[in-house]
This record gives structure tokens, sequence and C-alpha cells, in this order.
């Protein structure tokens, strides 16, 4: 990705985009810093060597484009309806601002375009969609007071992004509609404190990486793929099923932590049917996580010769098996610490 200097130019301007949209202190400077961001995107997403490229940044550019107008749109008329004190329209107006945000970040029900657009990327492209991509619009989602309908997007989220996983069999939607899961955590996470949606989004993004590094230094793009990989190190094939589960958030694993601390919070706020879904949906996720690791957790499963060729002493993967270490074992180690101080 970073072979030429056009790529680099792009990515400190897609960073620039989204920090001009954090740091905003009116609404039309976020609008700009995401047009930025989505402009800088866009060439990110063509790639030479995938012919689905061009389709997955046009679908991309469209479903932005029109959510970059309806925020426009509604922030003009949020400015005029507060000039003017007509304020009983300004609850429509911030509606229609917060409906934007949601079609940017790829929350259901406006959710249709980002499995697709996922389909066609690269694996260090789809890790840019499914994490820095989501600060911007989650951010700005932060700071608006719309209790009802984001309840309503929290657990049509949860029922979206695990049902929808089920019958995939291409990683990439796989990993889109685990995300769309996630968001559904995320904006529930946001109805008690800012800071717990923000831990959250940082323990999914270092997961997200750690399974995305592997995917990546293997070509891994279907399932299918993962039933005759990495049969020649046991270590490497655990590795990455402990990432997966860990990653739907299983006890044992450091993924569990932020799962823990939201299904804590909401049971303080009595909100007990949404952690109650939450919770099941979690489950259906976790389903097809462990359907893919059924091929390494069965010892016995029948091995080919001709994989013993692969390289296990290289630099990337000790970088990845050290990141793993840290997502298997990090809630024991955290939990140990915190016993013994």
């Amino acid at each position: 990705m970073f072979n030429n200097s056009s790529k680099i130019m792009f990515v400190l301007i897609l960073i620039t985009g989204t920090m001009i949209t954090v740091s905003a202190n009116s609404w039309l400077s976020a609008w700009m810093g995401l047009e930025i961001n989505l402009l800088s995107f866009i060439p990110l997403m063509s790639d030479t060597n995938n012919l689905m490229s061009t389709e997955a940044s046009l679908k991309y550019f469209l479903t932005q484009a029109l959510a970059s107008a309806v925020l426009l749109f509604s922030i003009i008329l949020l400015l005029m309806n507060h000039n003017f004190m007509l304020l009983n329209s300004s609850n429509f107006s911030s509606m229609m601002i917060l409906s934007a945000l949601l079609l940017k970040s790829g929350t259901a029900p406006f959710h249709f375009w980002f499995p697709n657009v996922m389909e066609g990327l690269s694996w260090i492209n789809s890790l840019i969609l499914m994490t820095w991509q989501k600060i911007a619009p989650l951010m700005l989602i932060s700071y608006l007071q719309f209790k009802m309908i984001l309840m309503i997007c929290i657990i049509l989220s949860a029922v979206v992004g695990s049902l929808g996983g089920l019958n995939q069999t291409s990683l990439r939607k796989l990993m889109a509609y685990s995300s769309i899961n996630h968001l559904g955590w995320m904006l529930s996470a946001m109805y008690s404190s800012e800071s717990l949606w923000m831990m959250y989004f940082l323990f999914y993004s270092f997961l997200s990486f750690n399974l995305i590094f592997f995917f990546n230094l293997f070509n891994v793009y279907h399932i299918n793929q993962l039933f005759s990989l990495f049969m020649s190190s046991k270590i490497l094939k655990f590795s990455i099923f402990f990432n997966l589960l860990s990653l739907g958030g299983l006890p044992p694993f450091i993924g569990f932590m932020p799962k823990w601390l939201v299904i804590q919070t909401l049971s303080f706020n009595n909100q007990l049917f949404l952690m109650a879904l939450l919770t099941v949906m979690a489950l259906i996720t976790l389903y097809f996580y462990l359907r893919m690791s059924y091929s390494a957790f069965m010892l016995n499963y029948y091995e080919p010769q001709w994989n013993n060729k692969m390289i296990l002493n290289s630099f990337f993967v000790s970088i990845s098996l050290g990141l793993s270490f840290i997502s298997t074992f990090g809630l024991i180690s955290i939990s140990l610490i915190y016993f013994i101080f």
C-alpha cells in the first residue's frame, strides 16, 4: 500500500480530515473535515491488482456523498432555525444530522453499503474502513442526544450484525457484519459515558488490527482457506483463532473486558432488556467465529504435508504472535496485577 509517495500523502490527509472533525467547534467545520477524509480515502481504495476495488470505491463515494449532502443540508437548516428562532423544527434537523452520521459510520439500518464495499477492498483498506473511518462519525454522534432513535439503531445493529454473518463464506463480509455488531455495543456505551465507548473502540481496533494483520500476511480471504492453513505450526493456528474468539468476546480473552464493562454499566442504568439482547446477539457472533475455528480446534484434523514450507521465523510472524499473546492473556494478566497490587 505504501509503495508510492502519493499513498503516504493521502494517508496523512485522511488523518488530518479526521482530526479536523474531532477538534471542530462548529458543525460546518466538522462537515469540512468529513469531506477531506472522504476525498482522501477514495484514491487509497483504488488497487490495480484488485478488479473489485473500482466498484467498491464508487459505491463508497456515492453513499458517503449522499450522507454528506444530507448532513450539510441539515446543518444549514439547523443554523437557519437558530437564527430565526424557530426552535420547534430544530429537533427534525438534528435527527437528520444523526441519520447522516449513522449512514457514514455504517450503522444498521443504514448498513447496506458496508459489507459490499468491504468485499472489494484489500485487507489494509478494510482495516482503515472498519476502525479509523468510524472515529469522526461516532465522535459527532456522541454530541447528539436522541435516546429513542439511538436505541432502535443499537438493537438493529446488534441483530443485523449477528444474523447477517451467519451465512457468509467471505472473511471480509464476516468482519463487516462483526463491525456492525460492535457498533451496536459502542453506541450503547455512549449512553453512559464518552470514555467508555472510546475505550471499547480502542479494544476493538486493536483486536481487528491483530486479526487483519494475520489475514493480510497469509492472503486469506475465505473461510475454506482457513481449513488448510497453519497446519505446520500449532502455535500460529491456535493464536489466530484465539484472536477470533477474543474479538467475539469470549471470557478468558481480553476482548471480553470492554463488553464486561458495557454490560456492567447497562445493568447499573437498569437497561436490562438492551443488555440481554446485546449479550444474546454476541453469542450468535461467537457461533460463527467458532464455526471458523472448528478446523483448528480439532487436533486430529487431516494435515497435508506440503504445507510445511511456510516460513515461521519471519519478523512479521513474531510481531503477530506477540500481539496475539496480549489478546489471549491480557485479561488474565490485568486480573493478576489488580489482585497483587
